[in-house]
Formats: C-alpha cells, sequence, structure tokens
C-alpha cells in the first residue's frame, strides 16, 4: 500500500506522520500520478500549523511531479505514462502516489526533471501572476 505524510492536527513539524494510504482509480475528470518528486512551500507550512485552514486529517504538499499510472472520463492531455508536474490542491503531494483532479496537470518537456518540475510550479505561477495581473512588466523594464 502507497505511503503519504499526513498529519491529524495542527503544529510544528512534530505532527506529520508517515501513514500508509488507499488509492484507488481515478474518477471522471480524475489522474492517478505515481510521484518522483513534491515541491516544499510556505503554503505547506501554513496549513500544517493552521495558519490557513485545511480539514483534518489533512495531506501535506501542494506541489509535485510524477508519471500517470491512470486516468479518469473525460481526461484527454494526459494519458498512462506521461511526465507530469502540477501545483494546486488539494494538499497531499507529499506521497508515494496520489488521484487529483487532471486539469491540475501540466506534461513536463524534454529536458526538465521531475525536481524540476515540482519545484517550479508553484513559483512559477506567483511569477506569472505578479508580472502579468500585479504589475504588467513592459519591455526594456527589469
Amino acid at each position: 500500500m502507497p505511503k503519504a505524510i499526513r498529519f491529524h492536527r495542527h503544529g510544528g513539524p512534530e505532527v506529520l506522520q508517515w501513514e500508509e494510504v488507499a488509492v484507488g482509480d481515478p474518477g471522471s475528470g480524475e489522474a492517478r500520478v505515481r510521484h518522483s518528486a513534491c515541491g516544499v512551500n510556505l503554503i505547506d507550512v501554513y496549513q500544517r500549523t493552521g495558519l490557513y485552514k485545511v480539514p483534518l486529517p489533512s495531506g501535506a504538499g501542494n506541489e509535485g511531479a510524477g508519471v500517470v499510472e491512470a486516468v479518469g472520463a473525460g481526461v484527454s492531455h494526459v494519458k498512462p505514462g506521461d511526465r507530469v508536474a502540477y501545483a494546486g490542491g488539494p494538499p497531499g503531494a507529499y506521497c508515494e502516489v496520489r488521484i487529483l483532479p487532471a486539469d491540475r496537470l501540466c506534461v513536463l518537456p524534454e529536458g526538465l526533471t521531475f525536481e524540476q518540475g515540482a519545484a517550479m510550479m508553484l513559483k512559477g505561477m506567483t511569477v506569472q501572476y505578479l508580472i502579468r495581473r500585479t504589475y504588467r512588466v513592459q519591455p526594456g523594464e527589469t
């Protein structure tokens, strides 16, 4: 049975537990991903400590990368065997295998490692938001 890092109460790193988790088949619009890497971010700490509320018990981690094992009905942009990365909820990226909404998945281009894919997603979306929405960077600006 696959394992995941989860927490059943809020607190410091001592609340994290390495547990067996049941992972079934993906439902409609979902995919099952076997992880090779996960990103570590401040939001993970905020969720664990209770600053950002998540239902308990909860998985930890919000971005990861790995290989698609199976997809549910209606999923066409990824297929089993694809190398993918993702960011966004629900929390649970600190695991061996998980099911998540397939619309979170991006196919990793050749040349990017799983570690790079897992590390870039939330940070990349943050940069995209900042330079496109918060302040539209113009040519010549740095």
